[in-house]
């Protein structure tokens, strides 16, 4: 059994990226950029107006000033010709500024007629104009290699002229979940033997979330023959298979043992945390294999900790983007950890982390309140109770 830092530490040396593929605009949402994306054109390409109203000579911008029109500036038109002392442009937000013109008042400032302006109240401080390629110029790095292309950042891959991007593939992931006791939701009622198999729809859910393409989620019961099968299928539909219960000692316990056939060598085989000390990871027939507790709360609990980083580092995401700890006040004390690190599950108030009340293992119900991991470390008899704590979005 090694420590949680050591097994993530383990996943960040052994995980390489998967291969590249070029993607279209409207299909780059969620992926991660394999290359750095420079600007085609700058932004903005002239220098444009920020606002409705009129162009003109800084030097002209007086209030009372009467000025000559002498054209208007639409957006994606033909600038104007230049301007001379005493003129000014009817121009509108995202219009190019005709030559001459290096100030904007807001057309709340004047009053026209066909061909005079006139600047009727205090304009204010502001020029209104946006100077060209001051968001950036042509050639500019906009986004950085391994970015994890959210709406923000699919505005400037578009802004900076780029209809498609390198990025990472997304990795394949099968899911198993084992267990005698399990049936599929909408049916356990009428089999008082039986208990709702809940942990694989969950586990789909935050791979989905995390960038994985779900190929298979299988269900078997505890037959290693059987197991055997569905292990094959797994492996031969993902690049990640993930097997949920099966992984303690018991003599049905053959998360492992279904996938020895396929010369599977464990990375780490169990971790000291709380809750999900069975957690294991390995390699099989060139396939990533996480083995996650049944218990529902111990697999999301892990699955956050451990699913989310192998997929994160297998489409190029540095470690600490999906492992993003923060440190927030706590509410209240946490209680001792113990020996093993324990990760509490909490919601955020005004006053901080909130402990939820049931923490054990099984708990379902609670787990769809808890929004947030709090590490507890073990500490010293004599240490004082801590103020604030490390914390991880769940």
């Amino acid at each position: 059994m090694i420590g949680f830092d050591a097994a993530i530490g383990l996943l960040d040396d052994r995980v390489a990226p998967l291969g590249t593929e070029r993607v279209p605009l409207n299909a780059l949402p969620g992926r991660v950029l394999a290359e750095p994306v420079h600007a085609a054109v700058s932004a903005p390409r002239h220098a444009v107006s920020a606002m409705d109203g009129y162009a003109l000579r800084n030097a002209d911008a007086a209030l009372g000033a009467r000025l000559r029109v002498v054209g208007a500036s639409f957006a994606g038109g033909s600038p104007p010709p230049p301007i001379e002392p005493g003129e000014c442009v009817r121009i509108f937000t995202g219009a190019a500024l005709p030559a001459g013109a290096d100030r904007v008042v807001m057309q709340e400032n004047c009053t026209a007629d066909a061909a005079d302006m006139v600047i009727t109240a205090e304009f204010g401080p502001g020029w209104h104009v946006r100077q060209a390629a001051s968001d950036f110029a042509e050639g500019d790095l906009v986004l950085e290699r391994g970015t994890h292309l959210c709406p923000r950042s699919i505005v400037a891959l578009a802004g900076a002229d780029r209809a498609d991007a390198l990025v990472h593939q997304r990795p394949r992931v099968a899911i198993i979940a084992t267990g005698d006791e399990l049936i599929a939701p909408g049916l356990a009622r009428a089999n008082p033997l039986k208990i709702p198999e809940s942990v694989s729809f969950g586990v789909a859910a935050l791979a989905g979330q995390s960038g994985g393409d779900i190929t298979a989620r299988l269900s078997g019961a505890d037959d290693l023959a059987a197991l055997h099968e569905l292990a094959d299928h797994a492996l031969a539909a993902a690049d990640v298979v993930v097997v949920t219960g099966g992984a303690s000692v018991g003599e049905r316990d053959h998360a492992k043992a279904m996938f020895a056939h396929r010369g599977l060598e464990l990375l780490f085989a169990k971790v000291a945390i709380k809750p999900g000390k069975p957690v294991w990871l390995g390699q099989a027939a060139g396939r990533w294999v996480l083995g996650l507790p049944g218990n529902p709360t111990s697999a999301m609990v892990t699955a956050r900790l451990f699913l989310v980083p192998l997929l994160g580092l297998l489409q190029g995401r540095p470690l600490n983007a999906v492992l993003d700890w923060l440190t927030l006040p706590l509410a209240a004390p946490l209680p001792d950890a113990g020996q093993r690190t324990t990760f509490v599950r909490a919601s955020l108030s005004q006053s901080g982390l909130v402990s939820l009340g049931n923490q054990d293992s099984g708990a379902q119900a609670p787990l769809s309140r808890a929004t947030w991991l709090v590490r507890c470390d073990p500490t010293g008899e004599d240490e004082p109770p801590r103020a604030t704590a490390r914390a991880l979005a769940f």
